[in-house]
């Protein structure tokens, strides 16, 4: 890293609710000359953490979600309240996203556009996610060949990446998704993302100090 290059590493779940109300700061960010988002996938939503569809899920997530839109201003759409999170037969399962970005970003794509465009498409959109072929589509708005990246997508060994965002996110004590480090030259701090939710100007500042 240059000694006049920021780096922003990002430790994130594609379906949390936090990481997707923190969208607008991350995509700021990486407008901003010399500062790179560098993404670590924590994968929240795995093995036995996986939740299946259905009423009892969008009850529970539902408050928590409208609290992060009326703080953010991120749109939850109604078609994510009523009808894919009251799909029975699927599941929220943060692996087939995160296997999508860690292909697109092999194939040398940009993983934080991918990420967000999931992101919407969950939450604002309420398409599901969990579905190759749209994430194909999504890869492709990006220049991505089809076959390529569905190559891509079959071949990624999603465990090393998961392992290295957990020794990120226990460098950074961090306590969850999202957890932001902060990093120029050879220093590296934890920046709290929680006070610049819904505050880009306030979190551009706090970049720049």
């Amino acid at each position: 890293m240059k000694m006049n290059e920021t780096t922003l590493h990002y430790i994130y779940d594609p379906l949390c609710g936090w990481c997707y109300g923190a969208a607008p700061l991350l995509a700021a960010a990486a407008r901003q000359a010399g500062v790179r988002v560098k993404l670590h996938p924590g994968g929240f939503w795995l093995g036995p953490r996986r939740q299946p569809m259905g009423a009892a899920l969008r009850d529970y997530v539902r408050p928590h979600d409208e609290r992060i839109q009326a703080l953010t201003g991120q749109l939850f759409g109604t078609r994510y309240f009523d009808e894919l999170l009251l799909s029975e037969g699927l599941s929220l399962d943060s692996e087939p996203p995160i296997r999508a970005i860690l292909a697109l970003g092999s194939l040398g794509g940009d993983e934080l556009t991918m990420l967000q465009r999931i992101q919407e498409s969950h939450y604002r959109d309420g398409l599901w996610v969990g579905d190759v072929a749209r994430l194909a589509g999504l890869a492709a708005e990006q220049g991505v060949d089809e076959a390529a990246f569905h190559h891509a997508y079959e071949a990624q060994a999603l465990e090393p990446a998961l392992q290295e965002s957990q020794r990120w996110l226990t460098r950074l004590k961090g306590q969850g998704y999202p957890t932001l480090g902060l990093a120029r030259g050879e220093t590296l701090e934890r920046l709290d993302i929680a006070p610049y939710l819904g505050d880009v100007a306030g979190f551009l500042a706090r970049l720049a100090d």
